[in-house]
């Protein structure tokens, strides 16, 4: 397992250069038999990886969950991760991986660990239009010697956390009450998410504090989206901020990651007035050294909508993280 075990400052620093590492690795015969799926996680979401230790069931609870693992002296729930994604191990549950996501800790069970790979995040496409599993966000196209034309599925865990424990992620609306809109008269926020169940979670939240909102999946169709309303606004001879009032965005997206689309933001000359909010599972001071260098002006960890509210005010106030 030490192999896994990386200095996690060398891998925050790859967000800033577009890139990140993906976990590879394997939950047996997918529900249609053949080969095994390769699947991938963020090595950025991971606290470690360890050998299956003794699941205590607890009354009632029912499959994806197994139980809890006492990790380190912190009891940790455990999710069947071949159960939520319809495969059958081959050799049984061997691994666990022990994942930081949103404030929380959890453990995903899987068969066996494959490797670490190094990826720009271009190689990464959105799987909504393209693979039918509600638990996939989108897909890595691998071009290492070992895996040369091999695809890498990458799990939504929102979604999958979200569909088992759905009573822990509603949007607690009455946190927000009596907001009103921080934004000028006829302007928007641009979303970048990849996630659908925090998309969905953002545009409720959003809207609960009267902010009209366009959604986008991935960091570059927000930025294209940008640069369109950028010229309409030059064409009107609008300041851009009288069009686009903040944007919010994940750190982890395809095509484009949300440190590379604020530093284009913020390094444009028509641009860098606008408001960016980094939102993302990704906690950590790394992570938060980063938004700083890359000129956001508001950093929150996912999802607490009080929180979000009370970071965006300050950064349309022009407060900086």
């Amino acid at each position: 397992m030490d192999s896994f075990q990386k200095d996690i400052d060398e891998r925050a620093n790859l967000a800033l250069s577009n890139k990140f590492e993906l976990l590879l690795f394997r939950l047996g015969e997918g529900q249609h038999g053949g080969k095994s799926e390769l699947y991938g996680i963020n090595v950025f979401k991971l606290r470690e990886i360890v050998p299956m230790p003794k699941i205590n069931r607890a009354a009632g609870m029912k499959s994806p969950l197994l139980g809890m693992a006492n990790i380190r002296d912190q009891f940790i729930p455990v999710i069947d991760l071949p159960a939520v994604t319809g495969c059958t191990p081959e050799t049984g549950l061997n691994l666990l991986l022990i994942t930081e996501y949103a404030r929380s800790t959890q453990a995903f069970a899987v068969e066996s660990v494959e490797n670490i790979i190094r990826l720009d995040w271009s190689q990464v496409h959105a799987a909504e239009s393209g693979v039918s599993s509600r638990n996939i966000t989108s897909i890595a196209s691998l071009n290492s010697d070992e895996y040369k034309g091999e695809l890498a599925l990458v799990l939504d865990v929102e979604q999958i956390l979200y569909d088992i424990i759905p009573s822990g992620r509603k949007v607690d609306m009455s946190a927000i009450e009596g907001n009103t809109n921080p934004l000028k008269p006829g302007a928007v926020a641009i979303v970048a998410e990849d996630s659908k169940v925090a998309r969905l979670m953002l545009e409720q939240g959003l809207k609960g504090m009267g902010i009209p909102v366009m959604m986008h999946s991935t960091g570059l169709e927000a930025w294209d989206k940008i640069k369109v309303i950028a010229a309409e606004a030059k064409a009107a001879g609008q300041p851009i901020t009288d069009r686009i009032g903040m944007v919010l965005t994940d750190i982890e997206m395809p095509e484009m990651d949300g440190f590379t689309l604020t530093r284009n933001i913020k390094t444009d000359m028509a641009l860098k007035h606008i408001p960016v909010v980094i939102h993302s599972s990704l906690s950590g001071s790394a992570n938060e050294d980063h938004v700083r260098k890359v000129g956001a002006n508001g950093y929150v960890a996912k999802f607490d909508v009080k929180e979000l509210s009370e970071v965006i005010h300050k950064a349309l106030d022009g407060a900086v993280v």
